[in-house]
C-alpha cells in the first residue's frame, strides 16, 4: 500500500495533521493526483546532480495528468494543478534541488503522522527532518490553541453580555420594588407583587453570582492559556530565529568559500509567516480581553487582571518586534572583495513582509558602508529601537536607496540594488604590519516598517558579511585571503569581526579543499592536501594524519610570511593555482590529467624510472599561477619547461601545446598522450577567413639546442637541479 493510500485511511484528527503539512509551495492536490509518481521519484534520495531536471519532470507529469481530466467534476482540481505547475516553474526552475528537498521533507512529515496514528514502530528520520517535523508540529499545536483561545474569548464575551442583561434586569426589578414602596399605601396586590419581585431578584442574584464565578474562572483560564501560547511562541520563535535562520546565515557565509547551501530561505519564510500570524492573533486576543475587561461593570473586574494583560501585551509585542527585526535579511550579499568605482549588487528581504502587510506602506531601504569599529558600536547601542546614534559612514555609495516591492506569487517583500557603486573610501589608521587588505568593512542596510496600519513602527537594520575594499586588481588575492579566513573561522555570536589568529591544519585544509573544488569542479586528494601542508609549514610533517590535522596554522603563515626563497606567500601561490586551473585547466584537472601538487624533486624521481617521452604536469613552485611540463629526454635526463601562465594559456591551450611537442609521448606513468588529450585539441580550420586571408597558428617548439644535446639545456634557477627549458612560439600557415 502506498504512503498516500495509508494517509487517506487515517482518522479525521490525524488526517487534518497530514493536510497541514501541505501548503502553497506543495499543494495537496499535487500530492493526491501524483501520489505514485512522487513516491517513486523522490522517496529514495539522489545526488543533487541528478535533480537538475526535477522541476521540468514534475511539470510535465502534471500536464500529462491534467490532459486526462475531462469530466466537469475535475475542473477545479485541474485548474489547481495547472496553477501549481506554473508556481513550480517560476519559483524553482533555477533551484530544482530546493523543491526536491522540500517535497521529501513533506513526505517525511506525512510518514511520521501515519506511524504515530497507526502505532507502527517509529523509523528514525535524519536529525534535520526530525527537527523540521517537531517545528511544524509545534506550530500547528499552537495554532490550535490560539484558535481555542479565540473561542474562549467569544464565550467570555457572550457570558459578560448575558451577565449585563441579567444584571440590568435585576436592577430594574429592584427599582420596581422601590417604586412600589414609595408610590403609595401598600395594598395586598402590591405586597404580592413585591413578594414575587423579591423571589425573582433572589433567583437572579443567585444566577448572577454563579455567572460571576464562571466569568472570573473563565478569565483566569483564558489568561493562563494565552500565557502558555506566548511561552510556546517564544520557544518556537527562538528555534526558527536563533537556530534555523542563524544556520542559514552561517551557510550563506560559508557559501562565500564555496560550501553548498542546504537550508532554504523560502521554507524559513513559511515558518516566520506562521509565527507572525500566530503572534499577531495572540496580540489581538490580549488586546480584546483588555478592552472587554475595561468596559465591564466594576463587579466583574478582577484585581491585577489589567496589569497582567498589560504585561502580556508587552511580551507579545516584544516577540513581534524581535520577529520583524530579525527577519530583515540580506538574501544576496554584496561582493566581499569590493573594488572602488565598480558596479555591484545586493538584495534584502523581509520574511514576514507579506504576512504583516508591510508593503501597504512601501518601506525604503538605504545602504551605507561603515567600519568594523562602527559595527561594534552599532551592536552596543539602541539603534535597533531607533534611539541610537547614527553610525559614521566611511565611504560614499551611489544608488544606495530603494523601495521594497511585494511579489504576490512568491509572497516576497524585497528590494534589489542593481547599480550600487563605491566611489570613495576613508581608511582607518593601520597598526604594525596591517595593510588595507586586512581592513574589514561592512554594508549597513536600514529601513522603517509600519505594521498594523501604523499602529507599530519598527526601526530595522542588518549588516552584510565583512567586505574588503580594494582600489587595484593586484590587491585582490590578499583581499580574498582576509575574506576566506573570516568566512571559514568566524565564531558564532562574535563581536564584529573577530576571528582567531590560529586554526588547526585540519580546519584550514578543509577550507582550501572546498575553495578549490567549488572553483574548479575537481577535488583535492589527501596527497594534494599533504603537499599544501608541507608548503605552509616548511618543515617535516608527522606521518599520522590526526597529528598533522591538529597542528596549528597562524594567519601570518597563511598570507603574510613569504615562502622560502620566494617573494610571495602561501596564499598568493594557492590563489593563483586556483585561478589558472579555473580559467584554463578545469577539464584537464577534472579528468585527472594534471598531477599538479607535487614537489619538483619527487617528480624527478618518478620520471627517472620511466622511458624517454614520459611527462607529467605540475604546478610551478617559482612562478605564480604557472604550470610546467616535466619530461624524460632521450638520454633519460629529466627536463622542465618554463611554466606556462594565464597569459600563455590564453594564446594557446595546454592540450594544444602538448600536441605541438613531439618529445612528449606518454602521460605518466605510461598513457599515450593522444588517448587522453586528443578530445581537448583544437580542431584545425580548413577554410580561409571571409576576408580571403589565411589565419596563422601559434605552435610551441623547443629551442634548437635541445635537438643537439641535452647537455646544453640550462636552468635559470640555480636552486633547481632539473634543467629548465624555454619553449617558444612558431607561426605556421
Amino acid at each position: 500500500m502506498s504512503l498516500w493510500a495509508r494517509a487517506q485511511q487515517l482518522p479525521p484528527e490525524s488526517l487534518q495533521k497530514v493536510r497541514a503539512v501541505y501548503g502553497e509551495h506543495f499543494p495537496i492536490e499535487v500530492r493526491h493526483c501524483l501520489a505514485t509518481w512522487i513516491e517513486n521519484r523522490i522517496w529514495t534520495p539522489e545526488p543533487e546532480e541528478q535533480q537538475r531536471f526535477f522541476v521540468e519532470e514534475l511539470v510535465q507529469e502534471i500536464h500529462t495528468h491534467t490532459e486526462l481530466m475531462l469530466s466537469p467534476e475535475m475542473f477545479v482540481t485541474k485548474m489547481k494543478l495547472i496553477e501549481a505547475a506554473k508556481l513550480f516553474r517560476m519559483q524553482y526552475s533555477h533551484a530544482p534541488h530546493e523543491l526536491y528537498t522540500y517535497m521529501r521533507r513533506c513526505l517525511a512529515l506525512e510518514m511520521e503522522v501515519i506511524q504515530s496514528a497507526m502505532g507502527t514502530p517509529y523509523i528514525a528520520q535524519p536529525q534535520t527532518e526530525r527537527k523540521y517535523s517537531e517545528l511544524i508540529t509545534g506550530l500547528q499545536t499552537v495554532r490550535q490553541k490560539v484558535n481555542m483561545a479565540s473561542e474562549e474569548i467569544r464565550s467570555l464575551q457572550a457570558n459578560i453580555e448575558s451577565f449585563s442583561l441579567q444584571y440590568h434586569e435585576c436592577l430594574k426589578n429592584k427599582g420596581h420594588i422601590n417604586y412600589l414602596q414609595q408610590s403609595g399605601p401598600m395594598t395586598n396586590e402590591r405586597r404580592e407583587l413585591e413578594a414575587c419581585l423579591r423571589v425573582q431578584i433572589e433567583e437572579m442574584e443567585r444566577k448572577l453570582n454563579a455567572l460571576v464565578a464562571q466569568i472570573n474562572q473563565s478569565q483566569m483560564e483564558l489568561v493562563d492559556h494565552m500565557k502558555e501560547n506566548i511561552t510556546n511562541l517564544r520557544q518556537l520563535q527562538s528555534q526558527v530565529l536563533d537556530e534555523e535562520l542563524i544556520k542559514w546565515k552561517r551557510e550563506q557565509q560559508l557559501s562565500g568559500n564555496g560550501v553548498p547551501m542546504q537550508s532554504n530561505l523560502n521554507t524559513i519564510q513559511e515558518w516566520c509567516e506562521l509565527l507572525a500570524d500566530l503572534i499577531w492573533s495572540t496580540r489581538q486576543q490580549v488586546s480584546n480581553v483588555a478592552r472587554i475587561n475595561s468596559k465591564t461593570i466594576a463587579e466583574l473586574r478582577q484585581a491585577h487582571l489589567a496589569e497582567m494583560l498589560d504585561d502580556m501585551s508587552k511580551q507579545v509585542t516584544s516577540l513581534l518586534s524581535t520577529l520583524v527585526t530579525s527577519t530583515f535579511v540580506i538574501e544576496k550579499q554584496p561582493p566581499q572583495v569590493m573594488k572602488t568605482n565598480t558596479r555591484f549588487t545586493a538584495t534584502v528581504r523581509l520574511l514576514v513582509g507579506g504576512q504583516l502587510n508591510v508593503h501597504m506602506t512601501p518601506p525604503r531601504v538605504t545602504v551605507v558602508i561603515i567600519s568594523e569599529q562602527q559595527a561594534q558600536l552599532l551592536l552596543k547601542s539602541d539603534t535597533q529601537s531607533g534611539r541610537g546614534k547614527q553610525p559614521v559612514e566611511c565611504g560614499d555609495i551611489l544608488n544606495n536607496s530603494g523601495c521594497m516591492e511585494y511579489q504576490p506569487t512568491s509572497r516576497q517583500l524585497s528590494v534589489s540594488f542593481r547599480n550600487m557603486q563605491l566611489r570613495k573610501i576613508k581608511r582607518a589608521e593601520k597598526k604594525g604590519t596591517e595593510s588595507v587588505m586586512d581592513e574589514k568593512l561592512t554594508l549597513l542596510f536600514q529601513s522603517e516598517f509600519n505594521v498594523g496600519g501604523g499602529e507599530l513602527v519598527f526601526q530595522v537594520w542588518t549588516l552584510s558579511l565583512p567586505v574588503v575594499v580594494i582600489v587595484h586588481g593586484n590587491q585582490e588575492p590578499h583581499g580574498w585571503a582576509t575574506v576566506t579566513w573570516d568566512n571559514a573561522f568566524s565564531p558564532p555570536g562574535r563581536v564584529p569581526f573577530a576571528v582567531p589568529d590560529k586554526v588547526s591544519w585540519g580546519q584550514l585544509a578543509e577550507t582550501l579543499r572546498i575553495k578549490f573544488c567549488s572553483a574548479t569542479g575537481g577535488d583535492l586528494s589527501e596527497d594534494n592536501l599533504r603537499f599544501l601542508a608541507e608548503k605552509i609549514f616548511r618543515t617535516s610533517l608527522p606521518l599520522n594524519s590526526m597529528e598533522l590535522n591538529s597542528m596549528t596554522v597562524s594567519w601570518t603563515q597563511f598570507c603574510k610570511d613569504a615562502l622560502p626563497e620566494r617573494n610571495f606567500t602561501f596564499w598568493e601561490w594557492f590563489y593563483m593555482v586556483v585561478k589558472v586551473t579555473r580559467d584554463y585547466l578545469r577539464t584537464l584537472w577534472c579528468d585527472r590529467l594534471i598531477m599538479g601538487f607535487i614537489q619538483k624533486k619527487q617528480a624527478e624521481e618518478m620520471l627517472a624510472k620511466c622511458p624517454p617521452g614520459t611527462f607529467l604536469l605540475r604546478f610551478s613552485d617559482s612562478e605564480l599561477g604557472g604550470i610546467t611540463i616535466a619530461w624524460v629526454g632521450e638520454a633519460n635526463e629529466v627536463f622542465s619547461l618554463q611554466p606556462f601562465t594565464s597569459r600563455d594559456l590564453m594564446l594557446r591551450s595546454l592540450a594544444d601545446r602538448i600536441l605541438d611537442l613531439a618529445q612528449l609521448q606518454f602521460l605518466y606513468p605510461n598513457v599515450a598522450k593522444d588517448d587522453v588529450f586528443s578530445k581537448y585539441y583544437t580542431k584545425p580550420e580548413n577554410e580561409m577567413l571571409k576576408n580571403g586571408y589565411v589565419k596563422p597558428v601559434l605552435v610551441t617548439t623547443l629551442p634548437p639546442y635541445m635537438s643537439a644535446s641535452p647537455a646544453y639545456a640550462h636552468s635559470p634557477d640555480s636552486h633547481r637541479n632539473t634543467p629548465s627549458v624555454h619553449s617558444r612560439y612558431m607561426i605556421e600557415f
